[in-house]
């Protein structure tokens, strides 16, 4: 694959993400098909021939099934091993990774960044996430359970989104990571409209695996935001670079 600058600079930008591994605890994708057979190796190859030790890679999420930190340390050190600089968010199966990440930080390998609520400056772009959840837009949508968490992810959203302006300063585009997306039947949601609100440049998400979201999912500008969904199948097992920078 021939390399090409994404943005200035020598570094490039990727993204991936629903790595979905279980070292500790194997649980084979390929029930959920056959074209997940393998998944991990598949990943790895495509990654190592496309990223580079300088590079950055973006992975919105459901990065390991694990419910405990001790087992999803195998997962985080098989991602840590493999090109690159990596900063990742939680998605909805990362149960090991809790809303306070603060205490989980200074157990992630070299590598990775662990983002929730914040941002990170990474030299090309300012790079800023949270998980999301599903809307009031959503069927089977439950106000009394959903939407406590709903306005929780919305705060946290505001909050990753202030902190990657006060470190880009106009100067550097800001890339959002949010594990759900942020539409419903292609229509923005409120995630969607406060990342516009907020001047992002990009926002790349996961979640999606039935052919038919993948089919509907957006993957285009929409209001000054480029917009990709990134889940590994979708993407057919290897990061592919951010777009919109």
């Amino acid at each position: 694959m021939m390399r090409q600058p994404l943005c200035w600079g020598n570094a490039m930008i990727w993204t991936i993400s629903d790595l979905h591994l279980s070292h500790a605890q194997p649980k084979p994708m390929d029930i959920f098909g056959p074209h997940w057979r393998d998944h991990p190796a598949r990943i790895a190859a495509a990654w190592r021939a496309r990223v580079a030790p300088d590079d950055w890679v973006l992975v919105a999420g459901d990065i390991s099934w694990a419910m405990k930190l001790q087992d999803a340390l195998e997962d985080l050190r098989w991602l840590d091993a493999l090109p690159g600089r990596k900063v990742i968010i939680r998605g909805n199966h990362d149960y090991w990774c809790t809303r306070r990440i603060g205490p989980l930080r200074p157990h992630m390998p070299p590598s990775i960044t662990l983002l929730g609520a914040d941002a990170c400056d990474i030299g090309e772009a300012v790079v800023c996430g949270t998980r999301g959840w599903i809307t009031p837009e959503t069927v089977g949508y439950n106000s009394a359970s959903d939407e406590p968490i709903y306005q929780r992810e919305l705060g946290m959203l505001d909050r990753a989104l202030a902190h990657a302006h006060t470190l880009a300063d106009g100067q550097k585009p800001i890339v959002v990571m949010i594990h759900y997306p942020p539409f419903v039947n292609q229509q923005p949601t409120e995630f969607a409209r406060r990342i516009s609100a907020a001047g992002a440049a990009a926002c790349v998400y996961g979640h999606l695996h039935r052919r038919q979201d993948h089919e509907n999912a957006v993957n285009r500008t929409v209001d000054g935001v480029s917009y990709q969904l990134t889940a590994a199948d979708y993407l057919d097992f290897g990061p592919v670079a951010v777009r919109g920078l």
